[in-house]
């Protein structure tokens, strides 16, 4: 996975936002984690990436397709994952705080 940021503190002086996007090549996981206090808002560009949390009994997952949108509350962990033997997946992200947030998780759980 690759993460590329556009608008956040140091490229043009924003306070409380970071956008961004970020390319997941064909069969791609991220590891577990959280952003933090951030809220995460994730457009689907292209390809069908997949989200994945925990309910409390088991994973859950998302299935996603272009013109998707993807709201991650703070503290929730997740993790991305894109399936597609052959087909990259590119998102685009915001947040509302200035700079990215990556929590890494040993596993998955419930809040």
């Amino acid at each position: 996975m690759q993460r590329f940021a556009a608008v956040s503190g140091k490229p043009v002086g924003a306070l409380n936002l970071w956008m961004g996007e970020v390319h997941v090549g064909a069969q791609t996981a991220s590891g577990n984690h959280h952003h933090g206090e951030s809220e995460t808002a994730i457009y689907i560009r292209s390809g069908h990436p997949e989200f994945v949390f925990h309910d409390g009994d088991q994973e859950v997952r998302i299935a996603t397709a272009p013109g998707d949108y993807i709201f991650v509350p703070p503290y929730v962990p997740h993790r991305e994952e894109n399936p597609d033997l052959t087909t990259p997946a590119e998102v685009v992200i915001a947040r509302t705080t200035q700079e990215a947030i990556v929590v890494n998780l040993p596993a998955l759980y419930a809040l």
